[in-house]
């Protein structure tokens, strides 16, 4: 019944839809791959496809899928995304890994027959939370294994999914696999109807990285307050809140790396008495340092003491706080974190990392964190575990398609 009437519907409003995905940026190519239309792609092989609906889910999988090319070389891999950001950073990320790299179809029978027919997947991995019920009808008639991985259901969903349940419970029974990132997620699909014995717990993704050697030279005199990835805006409440911080903490050193090089300017003249990292600049004769340096910001977190993470403080939706977790460094981070919110939900439960609305928030607890040497080593600590707690996600999967688990 839901196929049928997606279909009419589809078929009805198809020139609208078509006009209104034109207006938004797409190609007609682009409009194309997403009714199924797939060309110049021959799966003579086992295909493993990877969905991730926009950037953020891209990002979260990159590493997965460069270790699934290693560790299935003779398999062809599809990449698809929801929208052109996501094509866009999947293209960036991954042209030289994956074999494929479209959209994922309209989910109507057609347009998901389509695809299915051209792509001819093995398996299939869906990252965080993409039901569709037309595709997941499909794959589960065509015998193609079906996963969610990564999965998380924030409360919100949740809530209107239990209103559901009775649409959702054989939607989610038709995958072969449902893998959560938290305990918490974990129970929420089972509420909802999920096969107990197909839905497990395995950490994120996004926490399977590795800390950067420190190989750099970098001395330092005291203790290190960093504005990481700031945009424009957040320099000046950054800059206050350290003069601030130093009035109290004598020893306070400060480093800002703007996110853009090409703000160098304007960073300059908030600052006023600095010196460039570029131009071998030490904080050993200095308070202030500007980080002009491409490709070191992952490495000084290590030597920093305090890390403020920007992009927070406007409506960026913040930067990855997990280059600075992983060093056992306090992450301060503005209110705008959506970019990363499952990842701040962590960190803070795991009292590792805290969101401050204001800048006398900002203040406050950086405040603390320089003056409590106990809640100083309580935060670091929690960030290592957390570390700890939720690596594993990626040989999780690895070992899924393996068929070891």
């Amino acid at each position: 019944m839901i196929g049928f009437v997606s279909e009419i519907v589809f078929r009805l409003i198809y020139p609208i839809l078509y006009v209104l995905h034109i207006k938004a940026g797409y190609s007609k190519d682009a409009f194309e791959k997403k009714s199924g239309k797939i060309e110049g792609f021959c799966p003579n092989k086992r295909v493993i496809m990877f969905h991730g609906v926009s950037v953020g889910e891209i990002n979260a999988i990159e590493k997965l899928i460069k270790e699934t090319r290693k560790t299935f070389p003779d398999a062809q891999i599809v990449v698809t995304t929801g929208t052109n950001t996501g094509q866009e950073i999947a293209h960036k990320k991954l042209d030289g890994t994956a074999d494929l790299i479209t959209y994922f179809p309209f989910d109507t029978p057609s347009c998901v027959e389509r695809f299915l027919q051209s792509i001819k997947p093995t398996d299939i991995l869906m990252a965080e939370t993409e039901i569709w019920p037309n595709f997941n009808s499909a794959c589960k008639k065509k015998g193609i294994n079906l996963y969610i991985i990564n999965g998380r259901i924030s409360d919100r969903t949740f809530n209107s999914y239990k209103k559901l349940k009775f649409f959702f419970k054989p939607l989610l029974r038709n995958y072969t696999g449902i893998f959560t990132q938290s305990t918490e997620d974990n129970n929420k699909f089972l509420e909802l109807g999920s096969n107990p014995l197909t839905t497990k717990r395995m950490n994120n993704l996004k926490f399977d990285i590795t800390a950067p050697n420190a190989d750099i030279e970098f001395k330092k005199a005291g203790r290190i307050f960093l504005g990481a990835s700031t945009h424009s805006g957040e320099d000046k409440i950054v800059f206050n809140t350290y003069k601030k911080l130093k009035e109290k903490h004598k020893d306070l050193k400060f480093i800002i790396a703007p996110r853009h090089l090409t703000r160098m300017d304007e960073v300059k003249s908030i600052i006023g008495d600095y010196c460039l990292r570029s131009e071998g600049g030490s904080l050993e004769e200095n308070d202030v340092m500007i980080l002009d340096t491409m490709g070191e910001l992952g490495k000084i977190f290590a030597f920093s003491d305090i890390a403020f993470i920007g992009g927070s403080f406007n409506k960026t939706g913040g930067h990855n706080p997990l280059e600075a977790v992983i060093f056992g460094k306090p992450v301060i981070s503005g209110p705008s974190i959506h970019n990363f919110k499952d990842i701040y939900a962590i960190i803070q439960n795991a009292g590792a990392g805290f969101v401050v609305k204001t800048e006398e928030e900002f203040f406050d607890i950086a405040d603390r964190l320089l003056t409590d040497k106990d809640f100083y080593e309580k935060v670091s600590k929690s960030g290592l575990k957390v570390f700890e707690e939720q690596q594993g996600a990626m040989e999780f999967v690895l070992r899924v398609l393996k068929g070891e688990i």
